[in-house]
């Protein structure tokens, strides 16, 4: 997806070799005109899947999630990383470790969004060792639904992220997939042309 190629380009920033930052446009401040952008490549991707519900974690899957689900027509439903007062019990539960904040999370959805006959479009931000995408795919398998694909909108193709939801049988669709990053240049996975292209990022 060019449009997102460029934004990357033009705001993100290489903190290190494993960690890019996107808090610009992506999972802090939102540009919601890219995030209308991705749904709609998404919806198109996934257009012939009859999708009753796209699925993704909070926080920073919302943003392109809504856009998604709402060129689809259907629901979005996310699931909480903390428990509140009105959602305690009946719930589907998963623990996900978080590769950038170094952490596990139980995360929960309510058994009365998810039902059998659902296909799930997973949504998320970012992919790179799979726990998210895991973990909701996990909660789909436990509704007895199923996880019609995995939609990411950054994909780290160096860790192992998609060779682990590959391997399970999940259909990937990323957006923009990174091959490496270094001190001040992203390089994107060759997208046909039998070429890697070298682009530069402002540092930090």
């Amino acid at each position: 997806m060019e449009v997102l190629k460029r934004k990357i380009i033009e705001e993100g920033i290489v903190l290190n070799d494993q960690v890019l930052k996107v808090d610009n446009f992506l999972n802090h401040q939102i540009d919601a005109a890219l995030m209308l952008a991705i749904g709609q490549t998404f919806a198109k991707l996934f257009a012939e899947d009859g999708i009753t519900k796209v699925l993704t974690i909070e926080s920073s899957g919302i943003a392109p999630g809504v856009m998604t689900a709402m060129q689809l027509g259907v629901p979005l439903l996310f699931a909480r990383k903390r428990k509140s007062l009105t959602l305690q019990e009946d719930l589907y539960t998963e623990k996900v470790y978080s590769f950038t904040k170094m952490e596990e999370s139980e995360v929960t959805v309510s058994r009365k969004f998810l039902s059998p006959t659902d296909r799930i479009l997973i949504i998320d931000d970012f992919l790179a060792n799979g726990e998210a995408a895991l973990g909701m795919a996990r909660i789909v398998k436990q509704a007895g639904a199923d996880a019609a694909g995995i939609g990411i909108v950054i994909e780290k193709s160096f860790q192992p992220g998609r060779e682990k939801l590959l391997e399970q049988g999940y259909r990937v669709e990323s957006l923009a997939r990174i091959a490496s990053l270094t001190d001040n240049q992203v390089t994107f996975v060759p997208d046909g042309a039998g070429t890697t292209r070298f682009l530069p990022l402002r540092k930090s």
